[in-house]
C-alpha cells in the first residue's frame, strides 16, 4: 500500500468544484472549530474565505506561537550540480536549456561548506538536477560524509530514489528529503515533464512512502504553484500530508509554497496566485495542522517575507544561491531560477529578530551514540 491507492480514489474536477462551491457559512463553521478536517480546509482555501483573511491570520498566528514559540528556523540550499537528464518546462536546469553545466568536486564542495559556516548555518539543503548516472548514488556516497562533517542537519532535494538507497543515505547522515510532486494532476504533469525519468508520475508520487519506511526524520511536500489551479493542488498536498501523518507518524513533515519564478525557458503560470492568496494558503494550512513546518523561500520578496512570516511560517531560507558554487564564487548564468530576496543571511536574521523572534540555525540533531 502507498499513497497512490488513496490518490486514485480522488477526482480532480470534483474536488475543484467542491472548493469553489464553499460558502461564507462553510468558512465561518470552519473558523469556529478547534480541530479542522480536510473539508474545513476546502472552505478556508476557497474564494469565499478571502474576506475573512484577517480572522484567519490572527488564528494562524496564535496557533503557531502556541506550538513553535517565537522562533524561526533558518536553512540554506547548497546546489551541487545543475546537470539534468529531464526536460521540464518550468526549470532552468532542464536538459533542453542551453547553459553551462557544472558538478562540484569535493574540494569545491568544501569551499562552499566553509562559506556557509561563516554565516552560522547548521541546516543545509543539498540540491542537484536529476541525473542518476553522473549525479546519482555514487556521487552522493562520495560527498555526503564530508558535507555532514560540517553540518548537523542535512536535507536533500534530488531525483526520487529507491527505498534501499534512502536507507543507505540515512547511514551517511541524511536527515530530511524534500520531494515536491510539482502537480497532482496527471494530465498537467505530462504537459510539463517531457523527457527523462521525471515523466513517471506514479513513481514520484510514492516517494514519500519510501522515505517514511526507512525512518527519514522529515519529509517535505509541495506543489509548484502556477502549473494548475492552486487551490486544488493545495488540497491534494493537504490530503497527502494527512495520509502520511496517519500512516507514518514517526516522521515529521513540512510544506513549501514555491511559486513559479523567472528561469531559462520562461514558462508563464497557468494559475496566478496573488500575495494575498498566498497568505490565505499559509493560514489555511496552519489552521488545518498546527504542528506541521511551513517553509518560505527566497523566491518571495523581502517585503512579503518580512510581513508574512509571523502568521504561520516556521522555516525560512536566507542568502540563497541557486547555482553550483554560488557561495564561494557567484556565477549567475548557472542559476536554476531567479530569487527575489537577495539579502544576506545576517540581514534576514536581523529583520527576524526585530520582530521579536529567535533565529534557530539548526533543525535537530540525531544521536549517533547508539
Amino acid at each position: 500500500m502507498s499513497y497512490l491507492q488513496e490518490w486514485q480514489k480522488l477526482d480532480w474536477d470534483d474536488i475543484r468544484l467542491s472548493i469553489y462551491a464553499k460558502t461564507e457559512q462553510d468558512v465561518q463553521r470552519a473558523l469556529q472549530k478547534s480541530h479542522r478536517n480536510l473539508d474545513d480546509f476546502k472552505a478556508l482555501l476557497s474564494p469565499a474565505a478571502e474576506p475573512d483573511l484577517e480572522n484567519m491570520a490572527q488564528q494562524s498566528m496564535a496557533l503557531t506561537r502556541q506550538r513553535f514559540g517565537h522562533t524561526m528556523g533558518f536553512f540554506i540550499p547548497l546546489y551541487l550540480s545543475n546537470l539534468c537528464a529531464n526536460a521540464c518546462t518550468y526549470c532552468g536546469f532542464s536538459m533542453e536549456n542551453k547553459l553551462k553545466r557544472r558538478t562540484l568536486s569535493l574540494a569545491e564542495i568544501e569551499a562552499e561548506c566553509q562559506a556557509l559556516k561563516k554565516w552560522q548555518f547548521d541546516n543545509v539543503l543539498l540540491v542537484t538536477g536529476e541525473h542518476e548516472t553522473k549525479v546519482g548514488m555514487a556521487y552522493f556516497r562520495s560527498v555526503l560524509p564530508t558535507i555532514k562533517s560540517y553540518f548537523h542537519y542535512l536535507s536533500m532535494e534530488v531525483q526520487p530514489l529507491k527505498q534501499a538507497e534512502y536507507a543507505e543515505l540515512k547511514t551517511l547522515g541524511l536527515d530530511s528529503v524534500m520531494v515536491y510532486q510539482e502537480t497532482y494532476h496527471p494530465k498537467t504533469y505530462a504537459e510539463h515533464h517531457l523527457r527523462g525519468n521525471k515523466t513517471d508520475f506514479m513513481y514520484r508520487l510514492e516517494t514519500p512512502d519510501r522515505l517514511a519506511k526507512v525512518g527519514i526524520d522529515k519529509i517535505g511536500l509541495g506543489a509548484l504553484i502556477g502549473l494548475d489551479d492552486w487551490r486544488t493542488e493545495s488540497f491534494f498536498v493537504a490530503h497527502h500530508l494527512s495520509y502520511l501523518e496517519k500512516t507514518y507518524w514517526q516522521s515529521r513533515y513540512s510544506i513549501s509554497f514555491p511559486r513559479l519564478r523567472p528561469c531559462t525557458g520562461g514558462l508563464q503560470p497557468r494559475s496566478i496566485m496573488t500575495d494575498r492568496q498566498l497568505v490565505q494558503l499559509i493560514c489555511a494550512y496552519r489552521l488545518l495542522n498546527p504542528h506541521v513546518d511551513l517553509s518560505l523561500s527566497t523566491r518571495e520578496s523581502t517585503t512579503f517575507r518580512d510581513h508574512v512570516f509571523p502568521l504561520g511560517v516556521t522555516q525560512m531560507s536566507a542568502g540563497s544561491k541557486t547555482q553550483p558554487g554560488g557561495y564561494a564564487n557567484d556565477q549567475r548564468e548557472l542559476e536554476q531560477f531567479a530569487i527575489s530576496d537577495e539579502r544576506t543571511p545576517f540581514e534576514v536574521a536581523e529583520s527576524v529578530r526585530a520582530k521579536g523572534f529567535d533565529v534557530v540555525w539548526k533543525d535537530w540533531q540525531r544521536d549517533y551514540s547508539g
